[in-house]
């Protein structure tokens, strides 16, 4: 299955609640932190909700 690596670029301060606390559900805590997790839609659809505080990347 493929994987997504997701980093932090930028900083959760000032975010709405529902950006931090998805953040916080994919793993992420502090700009640069870095997460690989299953391409699944689930995980898409958190990535795009904060893809402004995000990059994503697919590694095979």
């Amino acid at each position: 299955m493929a994987q997504l690596k997701i980093t932090q670029v930028k900083s959760q301060i000032g975010s709405k609640q529902n950006h931090r606390e998805t953040l916080r559900s994919l793993g992420l805590r502090r700009i640069n932190d870095v997460v690989v997790k299953d391409d699944r839609p689930e995980i898409r659809g958190m990535a795009n909700t904060v893809r402004h505080l995000v990059t994503v990347e697919e590694v095979d």
